[in-house]
């Protein structure tokens, strides 16, 4: 249950720092601490928690290819 409350304590913060106009930078580093806490949450109570995991792991790609910008890997199939 602490697990959940530090997820929507962030949830807050981030809310609070968008309204105040704080610069992108410092938004994806609290992003980054989402993601962190989110996990250990559903760690600790993993039953009914698919659509979470699947979020989560939506999140973990979308901060990977941000992170990697242009040096993105391609996803070529091969045959």
């Amino acid at each position: 249950m602490d697990e959940a409350r530090a997820v929507l304590a962030r949830l807050e913060r981030i809310e609070r720092l968008e309204q105040i106009g704080t610069p992108a930078h410092n938004l994806l580093d609290e992003v980054r601490s989402l993601l962190r806490e989110a996990e250990a949450w559903v760690r600790a109570e993993p039953v009914g928690t698919d659509r979470a995991q699947t979020a989560l792991a939506d999140c973990r790609e979308a901060l990977l290819d941000g992170a990697l910008g242009d040096r993105s890997p391609s996803r070529t199939l091969v045959a």
